[in-house]
Order: structure tokens, then sequence, then C-alpha cells
């Protein structure tokens, strides 16, 4: 019975878990990430109000703004669920414990990163948003959705086709963990990006905002270039071997992905960093590692 439901309950998870990444970036763009000044509750209360008149004593009127409250509150909800999904997927991922070890040895590792990410997201309140603890926090949310991958492809694999020749595979294993690496340290890139954007004259249009940033910028913006090239020409491989149907659909997913990234990068460039747009570029960043992943996963498939 565990083994039964166990991909469903995998699967919603990890869509949770990158919902959770969106709202953490909408929190990130829109500076609500003090909307809840303490930690773990929120203006001292289980439920924030949603009139400054309804603060306890201890905290000053100024320091509400229904908007910014409601945004990090709903955004600490959504951890407590994926927080819970990953104890349900761990307690099903036992169903593997004889056969497939990994899958529950990484659903428990989900569990443990979980349990700090929890830790984590308090102190980054308590700092006062500190930019290196805030960075930190996104790198852990991404380790957790790659670990909630992991184990639930072993749990699924079997039932696609993913049959390469020796030397396919690895040529495609070590593209794939080429790529896997670059885009994880081209969103650390962004990370410092939006870092830099903090420390930057807001009294200036948005427009000008990136001419301030300096030379973060320009690394992030050109090693874009790396990852566009590699994604492209994993797809060439991919195509010029004629290899597995399902393989060529990650490599193109990949592709289209990272041409996305690159669309939403020129629009924040060049359209004023519309906060949408900062939504999506961090929101789809998570989406392409985790395909990405996945075609590190397909090399390495025997049936």
């Amino acid at each position: 019975m565990l083994k039964k439901f166990f991909p469903t309950i995998a699967i919603t998870t990890i869509a949770v878990t990158v919902l959770l990444i969106f709202i953490g970036v909408i929190v990130r763009a829109s500076g609500a990430g003090l909307g809840c000044p303490d930690w773990p509750k929120c203006f001292g209360m289980w439920i924030p109000p949603t009139d400054a008149a309804d603060l306890p004593a201890q905290f000053a009127e100024e320091e509400f703004n229904v908007v910014n409250t409601w945004t990090e509150y709903i955004n600490r909800l959504v951890g407590v669920l994926v927080g819970f999904l990953i104890i349900l997927t761990t307690i099903f991922s036992t169903a593997y414990l004889k056969d497939r070890s990994r899958v529950f040895g990484a659903a428990f590792a989900a569990l443990v990163l979980v349990i700090f990410q929890g830790w984590l997201g308090g102190q980054v309140v308590l700092s006062r948003l500190e930019q290196s603890m805030i960075s930190l926090h996104m790198a852990v949310a991404l380790l957790i959705l790659m670990t909630l991958v992991y184990s639930t492809w072993h749990a699924v694999k079997d039932n696609y086709r993913f049959t390469l020749m020796n030397h396919h595979r690895k040529i495609l294993f070590r593209a794939g963990w080429a790529l896997l690496i670059f885009t994880f340290v081209q969103i650390m890139l962004g990370t410092q990006v939006r870092e830099a954007i903090d420390g930057v004259d807001k009294s200036l249009d948005r427009s000008l905002w990136l001419d301030q940033v300096g030379l973060i910028d320009d690394i992030h913006r050109t090693f874009s270039w790396t990852i566009l090239l590699l994604s492209g020409w994993i797809v060439y491989y991919v195509k010029k071997n004629n290899l597995v149907q399902n393989v060529t659909k990650l490599s193109f997913s990949v592709f289209g992905l990272v041409l996305l990234q690159v669309f939403i990068g020129i629009v924040l460039a060049y359209g004023g960093l519309p906060q949408a747009f900062q939504v999506l570029h961090l929101g789809v960043s998570a989406i392409l590692l985790i395909t990405v992943q996945l075609i590190i996963l397909a090399s390495k498939h025997y049936r």
C-alpha cells in the first residue's frame, strides 16, 4: 500500500516545493521578508492581524504592512505544508527499504534538510534579512528539491525507457553534470546580483538599478552563454545520435527552459526589472535545475 501511493505523494511534494520557491521569490522581490518581524510567530501571534489596531502592545504600528505581513505569513504556511509533505514522503518511502534503499535514504535526507531549513528561516528573520543568510536559504531550498527528485526517480524509473549505449551514457552523464554545476553557479550568481540591487540608490529610476550593480551583473550575463551553448550542444548530440525518445524530450526541455531564461533575463535587463519577471527568473531556474538532474539520472539508468 505504501509503495503504491509513494510516487503520487512524492511528486506532490516536489510540486509544492517548487511552489514554495516561487512564493519565496515573491517575498524577496516585494520586500516582504520582514512582513513578520519575529519567529516562529508573526507579530507575537500564530495568525497575524489584518489591521494595525489589532497588534500586540509590544509592536509599533509603523512596523505593520498588511500586504507584506500576509505575503510572508503565506510563505511560512506553505513552508509548513512542505514540511508535513516531506514527513509523509519519508514515511511512505520506508516501503522501499529492502529493494531500493536509495528512495528512503534520499527522502530522509530531504527531511533532515527541511528541518534545518526551518531553523535557517528563523535565522534569516532574526538577522534582519542578512544577505548571505538569504542566499544560503535559497541554496538549501534547491538542495531539498533535488533530493526529493532523486528519491522519486529511483521509485519510478523503471516505468520509463532510457536505454543508452555505454559511450552515449558516459558523454551525456558528464555533460549533464557540467550543466548542473553551471546552472547552480548561475543561480548563486543571480542571488549575488539581487543582493547588489538591495544596495543601490533606490531614488533612481528602477530601470537604472542594474547599471549600479557593477561587475557581478556582467559576470552573471556572460556566464549565461556557457549554459546556453552547453544545453544546445546536448540537444545536438542527442539528435545527431538519435538517442531514445525520452532522453530527447528531456534535452529539448532543458534547452527550451534555458532559452526562456535568456528571454526573461533580457526583459529584466532592458525592461526596468519588472517584479513578475524577477519571480519567473528564479522559479524557472529551479525547474531547469531538476530537468538537468533528470538527464543525469537518465544517463545512469539500467533496465
